[in-house]
């Protein structure tokens, strides 16, 4: 859905291409970076081979990707950007980092909150969204999407202080 955002902003279309992979190619704004969109055509848990075929048709480094991606230890309507790490149990990153052999890439974490109860993870990240949370959705998306964005033309680090910083007092 985020990258849904970034394409409509760029004027960009989704189109099928050889690394299994649905990619846009285009601008945010007049002046704005390239940016080069995918969403692999894959399992999220198994992303990392369409990933890994992205960089390499690109000639990209791992350093340059961005992976925008759900996250359970952040609460819903939240963004959170970091640089590196580990998988911290989420099977797309853990597929990524293998099929690409690093985990130095700078992440967009959507937050998703915990699930309700016992109900299961993978059960979780799969369901529908509640009409609560739907009504905040917009909102959301259009924050990672401003993400992605801040940390193409401005950094990440510039991208940090700006969605870090809690506005809500």
């Amino acid at each position: 859905m985020v990258l849904a955002e970034l394409a409509d902003r760029a004027s960009a279309t989704f189109r099928s291409q050889k690394t299994n992979a649905m990619v846009a190619e285009g601008r945010t704004g007049l002046e704005g970076p390239r940016l080069v969109l995918a969403k692999p055509n894959s399992f999220m848990n198994v992303s990392g081979g369409p990933v890994a075929a992205l960089l390499r048709f690109y000639k990209l480094e791992p350093t340059q990707l961005i992976v925008v991606h759900d996250e359970l230890d952040i609460p819903f309507d939240r963004v959170k950007l970091k640089f590196g790490g580990g998988h911290g149990g989420h099977n797309g990153l853990r597929d990524i980092i293998s099929a690409i052999g690093t985990g130095d890439f700078t992440r967009v974490r959507v937050g998703i909150g915990r699930p309700p109860g016992r109900q299961s993870a993978a059960d979780f990240v799969l369901r529908d969204f509640a009409s609560t949370e739907r009504a905040v959705l917009p909102n959301l998306l259009t924050d990672a999407a401003d993400a992605v964005d801040s940390i193409a033309r401005d950094g990440l680090t510039a991208a940090q202080l700006r969605f870090h910083t809690d506005t809500a007092g």
